[in-house]
């Protein structure tokens, strides 16, 4: 994309700028964070739920930040020009300092703050070999690999004392933690599709969510951890069913097809909220444990299907909907790509990756923003 030059607003401390809500309940810090980490940048027409954003990064490919328990650290995985795959870093948000935590070895991806903030667990391939491991796509359409390499690692939250959590055949990662109880969840290939599972901290005590066709992954656990929230594939015939079954033996799997669901955190009452068609994926639940925010290309293929322009298939935006999937609302507006949204522990804020406001062609930085609701 064109260099932009960025117009700074007047320096505003976010923390600085609302008052601090009331805490929810026990888990959610007293104390509102100071956020010194980045810079100001505009907001963008038409989003009005995003004040006082700052940029968190300025190169490379950032994406999937997530917060610490404590409201005060991100943990992402990044890759810059230098660096042959994603590896793991922490941005502390209260002195802007930026540290790699993992070996730099193999690839790496889907990282999360255990309970207490002293561990963190992400997926990795290193255990493999230093190279990363690569899967040839077919060149038909929006295609993500699933590397067979993965499993799920704990390490301490500086990157010491890595441990590994999951040795099955095939795809384990996706691993996001419950605030509630600090059990897992994760996605595994290890029955032969792309399902859900629960694991205690520690890896042990193995249970299996989801069982149906298709892709069932990237779960979230709600605020009180009685529930997920998912993105699901729903193949529409016995054709396209068996057509993602071959490219998942192929390590591929199809997110242009992909749908947003909820279930209990045992896998029962799996409602489907999204019928739109389009490649709905990153959801997260609203701290009221009611709403869910999620990244969708809706707006993307509406344009396509009016201007028979595939190239629009590629604008991605923020959407938040009622937990039963109604209330649709669109709260990004950019013209390229935004997605992984997650509020921070309190509610104050928004952390999301976004294309916006690169400087090269395909770069994907970090932006937090106080939540207006």
């Amino acid at each position: 994309m064109a260099a932009m030059s960025l117009r700074l607003l007047p320096i505003c401390l976010l923390g600085a700028c609302a008052s601090a809500p009331a805490p929810q309940d026990p888990l959610v810090p007293a104390n509102p964070v100071t956020i010194v980490a980045g810079k100001p940048v505009p907001s963008l027409p038409n989003e009005p739920h995003l004040k006082n954003v700052r940029q968190l990064t300025f190169d490379g490919e950032n994406a999937e930040a997530y917060w610490s328990n404590d409201g005060k650290r991100l943990i992402f995985q990044r890759r810059d020009r230098s660096m042959p795959a994603d590896q793991i870093y922490t941005l502390d948000l209260t002195t802007g300092e930026q540290r790699m935590i993992t070996t730099g070895k193999g690839r790496t991806t889907c990282s999360y703050f255990l309970q207490g903030d002293r561990e963190v667990v992400f997926a990795s391939t290193h255990h493999h070999g230093d190279a990363p491991p690569v899967v040839k796509m077919t060149g038909r359409g929006y295609q993500w690999a699933v590397h067979q390499e993965y499993d799920v690692f704990a390490a301490d939250a500086d990157g010491g004392n890595v441990r590994q959590l999951t040795d099955t055949q095939g795809y384990d990662a996706e691993a996001t933690v419950d605030r509630v109880t600090g059990d897992i969840v994760f996605t595994s290939v290890r029955d032969g599709d792309l399902e859900l599972y629960i694991m205690n901290a520690d890896g042990s005590n193995v249970r299996r969510v989801t069982n149906r066709p298709g892709y069932d992954g990237g779960a979230f656990f709600s605020p009180d951890g009685s529930r997920l929230v998912l993105r699901s594939a729903f193949p529409k015939s016995a054709e396209q069913a068996a057509e993602d079954a071959s490219l998942l033996t192929q390590q591929i799997v199809r997110p242009s097809l992909m749908e947003i669901s909820v279930c209990n955190r045992d896998g029962s009452g799996f409602t489907q909220l999204t019928h739109n068609g389009a490649a709905n994926f990153a959801p997260f639940w609203f701290p009221d444990g009611k709403r869910i925010i999620f990244a969708s290309n809706l707006g993307g293929v509406e344009k396509a299907q009016k201007t028979q322009d595939r190239s629009a298939l590629r604008i991605f935006n923020l959407y938040l909907m009622n937990d039963d999937g109604s209330g649709l609302e669109k709260v990004t507006d950019s013209s390229e790509f935004d997605s992984f949204p997650m509020f921070s522990p309190d509610g104050r804020y928004l952390v999301f990756a976004s294309n916006r406001y690169g400087q090269q062609q395909g770069e994907t930085n970090l932006f937090v923003a106080e939540w207006v609701d």
